[in-house]
């Protein structure tokens, strides 16, 4: 090869590179463009959704499943696939589906609507205004699960705006009901339109996630099963009579005397093979004592020394670790000037998936008593059989959240709470419960003053659904 032909070719060649840089640099921009616009996007949606009050007490899921069904039908999804549907006129439940290529059966994306109620007088901000304040979002419903619903929506938006078709439809349903179970959404769905949700498995990003220990996500946490939910009225009844007439046999204080007893219960502590491999890769991350407790306890038997300090040292592990009940509900009397004739407490119970309720009634009884104080369910104990692992869908999961967070661990758990997953794997579709919402497992605020998420877990959240419905 002659010197001319080797100077043509490297004068080739650099003229390909330079024209290669601008086009990688152009696709950056375009990246970094789009994820600035989801970004406003999504704060956008997320200030609507906090601002509308969809608590029980006073407020409506309705609105809000309207509000996004325009949003979906202005951005060009078909009416036919933006469905308002439910009984209760306030507590309607939105389900909309994006198409696919039907090379694999739908999935299901599921969040709820519905918070729990919040009092400006509680609060140091307005619950249902989104407030941007030291780092983070804060307002009812951004931890659960305003936040991770919005992020499904912007997910979708996105894709749709992109001309995205994924492999098989995508079927987002935003539901009512999940906090108090009143009109609850899924069921309803279950019951009257299951076609309407039929798919392989559901991701609900009502709990899970990437879990901030020590500063940054340490694991990436997917719920396969959960407790079981079961709440107990305890009921005293007296004559009563004039308040200027004490007797000795007063209801409340009866009742107060078996509540006191009761804070005394601990039902025993003990793993199953869902904590105990979510406490063998927690292990992992830690050192000395709590590392070498949390092998101690994925040790099957567990230690019960070790089941006893790792219970100690958080109420998160404890709630994982045992049944739990506690009071949640108090009331009693008729009138100021009168003693009472009714005094009655709510008992929420949280089971561990195998423990049986009539088992939980028995301690409950013993704990109390007093035959005196009667002890009712509310309602039946709903069981959740586990979801299996999905190895395939695990390992999406996890390429997604090393291109966010670098190499993170993936560690299947188990829910101290319920989420509406009970009612889809009690009719035999997998649930897997995560979002990409980074939070610290000492600083949940759910349900409590304060509500808040990181301004920064909420962005990269947004990123984290696009990449991973991009993928499944």
């Amino acid at each position: 090869m002659n010197r001319t032909s080797i100077t043509l070719r490297l004068v080739a060649a650099l003229a390909l590179l330079l024209l290669l840089l601008p086009l990688g640099a152009h696709a950056a921009d375009a990246g970094a463009h789009a994820q600035n616009a989801q970004n406003v996007q999504g704060r956008e949606l997320l200030s609507q959704l906090i601002a509308i009050d969809t608590t029980s007490e006073h407020g409506s899921t309705t609105p809000a499943a309207e509000m996004l069904a325009r949003r979906f039908v202005a951005a060009g999804f078909a009416p036919a696939d933006v469905q308002v549907v439910g009984d209760d006129p306030k507590r309607r439940n939105l389900v909309v589906r994006l198409r696919g290529r039907g090379e694999r059966k739908p999935i299901l994306l599921l969040a709820h609507l519905d918070v729990v109620e919040a009092l400006r007088t509680d609060w140091h901000v307005d619950p249902f205004k989104l407030t941007e304040q030291g780092g983070y979002f804060y307002g009812r419903g951004t931890m659960d699960i305003k936040g991770a619903g919005a992020g499904l929506v912007i997910a979708l938006l996105r894709l749709h705006r992109e001309g995205f078709t994924p492999k098989g439809d995508y079927i987002l349903a935003l539901t009512a009901g999940e906090e108090d179970g009143v009109a609850n959404g899924v069921q309803w769905l279950l019951a009257h339109r299951p076609k309407l949700i039929d798919a392989a498995y559901s991701i609900n990003v009502d709990g899970g996630g990437p879990e901030i220990r020590r500063g940054k996500p340490a694991v990436l946490s997917i719920e396969t099963a959960e407790k079981v939910y079961l709440s107990y009225t305890l009921t005293v009844r007296n004559p009563g009579g004039h308040s200027s007439l004490p007797t000795p046999d007063n209801a409340i204080y009866q009742l107060a005397r078996g509540l006191d007893r009761l804070s005394s219960l601990k039902f025993p502590l003990r793993a199953n093979a869902t904590t105990r491999g979510y406490y063998a890769q927690l292990a992992t991350l830690y050192s000395g004592t709590a590392a070498a407790d949390m092998r101690a306890v994925a040790h099957d038997p567990s230690d019960p020394a070790a089941l006893a300090r790792l219970a100690a040292s958080s109420p998160y592990n404890n709630a994982l670790l045992r049944t739990t009940c506690v009071p949640t509900l108090l009331a009693g009397g008729d009138a100021e000037n009168a003693l009472p004739q009714m005094a009655r407490a709510t008992i929420n119970c949280r089971l561990l998936p195998d423990e049986d309720p009539d088992h939980v009634d028995a301690m409950l009884k013993q704990a109390l008593a007093d035959p005196a104080i009667a002890i009712a369910r509310v309602a039946p104990a709903q069981p959740s059989p586990p979801s299996p692992v999905d190895p395939v869908l695990f390992a999406q999961i996890a390429a997604v959240a090393s291109s966010l967070w670098g190499p993170i661990p993936l560690s299947p758990y188990m829910s101290a709470g319920a989420s509406d997953s009970i009612f889809l794997r009690a009719a035999g579709m997998p649930s897997y419960v995560f979002n990409g919402i980074a939070y610290d497992v000492d600083d949940d605020r759910s349900h409590g003053q304060d509500e808040r998420i990181l301004v920064s877990s909420y962005y990269q959240s947004l990123e984290f659904n696009y990449r991973l419905l991009k993928d499944l």
